[in-house]
């Protein structure tokens, strides 16, 4: 791939102007770790939003789509999208809870809601497996997938392109923090956007348009291919009726996976504690959804079509999107598609290791070590244990292998958890020892039966017997411990009840102790919002990705559902006492 001087400017432009940002808000961000971490609870929902769709929205991300459609046809989305139903949960159930809880991280949450010794324990715990395996892992594959671009796109060392973004990502995080996090988010999205949209026009122009597409993919793979399917068929060899199943029933509502877990947390939550208030955070969730599952993907898709046809022989299906840069690109416009992945790059980087550095500072060093720092000391540290996480997620990537592959083992080991971190809101008898059970049975399990037992995540009977029985196993063990082990104390439930006010009849005993305090239980109408909301979502995707293959009846008629389910939830929200809109 040629890169003129032009190209290179506009990459050096976008670099300083992330840099501008970082130092912009660097003074505001030192003042402490709420403005550090969460930008003092005061972004509007427009920017906490769009900076949720930013944080997912990674170099490995179009990558891993195309890999997804070229292995798989458009259906092969499943693996995310069946994450819709989880994702309107934090909208309609949770988002305003996690605001009420005005805590740092929702790793701090676990001793608003439990008590003791178990309480501190899993909080200490918890903070550490999150920030360090567990974020290194995400961190390692979007660093894999950049390394992939670089590598196929410029004449330097990937390794050592890869140094230069880490390096001003880092500079501009431990500079600013949230501050610089959100804002330079809320840009990149954008100009992500515009970039893929371009790339996914001169795809369809290298073909010849949509219809030479069809007419291609019919010649290349035979006329009873199933890659334009949005469902995948009963016979389907990569993904039977049992998978898709599990994905559609299961997966999304008991599995945790890092930015979907049931109920919300990690960097959502993260978001959803800057949000302005109780409206905005909702707002923020919801926009976020929309974007996430219906505005990004289709160019992606595009691409990954497109690459199938130009390149029907390419056996890593995920360096197809990079092909379509490389060989149909004009001048200028590859120095924005690069921009455009530095800058996808860039924003989950810089998220994921300001969510990693919080756990660290506010639920190991704040809460264990030194509890009466002064708030520069824990800005101090919290600028250089960012330094460190960045190193360990560096010497990560050199062990992961498919970006694919990696979401997948995510989604297996944290089977059978997000039911207990549903439950933990709406019933009071569940304690710090159920989510400790709930954890521990998820990962021994799993890795049960993938390492001992021999089944393979990336085979589909295998990950439907993976996920079934790793789910049922944890909700079990879990349960039980519940019952053997003691509640929490009587005073942390009663406090969390009128701060967070969950409501429903599973809080019933601790409600009577509080006569005083009306909660109003509105779960029906939560759950008919997300139900209507989830079917808005899948709506809008398929009626844009029906217009967008040619097919405008399906496509049209698809959107006027989308439109009237909308209308309702819009007025059901309207009337809400907390008034969302």
């Amino acid at each position: 791939m040629k890169v003129t001087i032009i190209d290179w400017s506009m990459v050096i432009i976008y670099f300083i102007f992330t840099l501008v940002i970082g130092l912009y808000y660097s003074k505001r961000a030192g003042k402490n770790i709420t403005e550090f971490f969460v930008s003092g609870r005061n972004l509007p929902w427009w920017i906490a939003g769009t900076s949720m769709v930013a944080t997912t929205f990674a170099a490995d991300t179009p990558l891993a789509v195309a890999g997804l459609v070229g292995t798989h046809g458009i259906a092969g989305n499943w693996l995310w999208w069946n994450m819709v139903m989880s994702g309107l949960l934090t909208v309609f159930l949770f988002a305003r809870l996690w605001r009420r809880a005005e805590v740092l991280t929702d790793v701090e949450f676990t001793e608003l809601r439990y008590s003791g010794k178990p309480a501190a324990i899993l909080r200490g715990f918890r903070s550490l497996y999150l920030a360090i395996p567990i974020n290194c892992i995400i961190m390692g594959w979007i660093n894999l997938a950049m390394a992939k671009i670089i590598g196929e796109t410029l004449n330097i060392e990937k390794w050592i392109a890869i140094a230069i973004c880490l390096g001003i990502t880092v500079l501009y995080s431990m500079l600013s923090g949230m501050w610089g996090v959100a804002i330079t988010g809320f840009y990149q999205f954008f100009f992500a956007m515009a970039g893929t949209i371009l790339l996914a026009i001169f795809a369809v122009n290298a073909v010849g348009g949509i219809a030479e597409l069809k007419t291609q993919l019919n010649t290349i793979y035979g006329a009873d291919h199933e890659i334009l399917n949005f469902f995948p068929t009963s016979g389907s060899v990569w993904m039977p009726i049992s998978t898709f199943l599990v994905y559609l029933s299961v997966n999304w509502w008991a599995t945790w996976y890092p930015g979907a877990e049931p109920g919300g947390g990690g960097y959502i939550a993260q978001r959803l504690f800057s949000a302005k208030d109780e409206k905005h955070s909702v707002l923020s969730a919801l926009w976020f959804n929309v974007a996430h599952y219906t505005l990004r993907p289709w160019p992606w898709i595009v691409v990954g079509l497109a690459a199938m046809v130009l390149y029907p022989n390419l056996p890593d299906k995920e360096l197809g999107y990079v092909k379509v840069m490389i060989d149909h690109l004009p001048t200028g416009v590859r120095g924005l598609l690069l921009a455009t992945f530095a800058a996808a790059y860039m924003s989950t980087i810089s998220a994921q290791i300001n969510w990693g550095t919080s756990y660290v500072i506010n639920d190991v060093y704040k809460r264990f070590i030194n509890p009466n720092a002064t708030e520069k000391n824990y800005v101090f540290w919290s600028r250089i244990i960012t330094l460190v996480i960045v190193i360990l997620g560096g010497i990560v990537t050199l062990f992961l292998g498919s970006v694919a592959g990696a979401w997948k083992v995510l989604i297996a080991i944290g089977a059978g958890t997000g039911a207990i971190y549903i439950l933990r809101w709406f019933w009071w008898r569940i304690n710090a020892w159920t989510e400790i059970a709930a954890m521990t049975a998820s990962l021994v399990i799993s890795l049960f039966l993938q390492l001992y037992m021999g089944l393979d995540a990336d085979n589909p009977h295998h990950f439907t017997k993976i996920i079934l029985t790793t789910a049922s196993f944890t909700i079990i063990v879990s349960i039980i411990v519940t019952y053997l082990t003691k509640p929490v104390s009587e005073e942390v439930l009663i406090n969390f009840y009128k701060k967070i006010q969950p409501g429903g009849t599973l809080w019933k005993p601790i409600a009577e102790k509080v006569p005083e305090l009306k909660v109003k239980s509105e779960l029906t109408r939560d759950l008919l919002d997300w139900f209507l909301g989830s079917v808005f979502i899948y709506c809008v995707l398929f009626g844009l990705g029906k217009i967008i293959l040619g097919d405008y009846l399906s496509g049209n008629i698809f959107l006027i559902v989308a439109v009237i389910v909308m209308v309702i939830v819009y007025k059901d929200l309207s009337s809400r006492n907390w008034g969302v809109l």
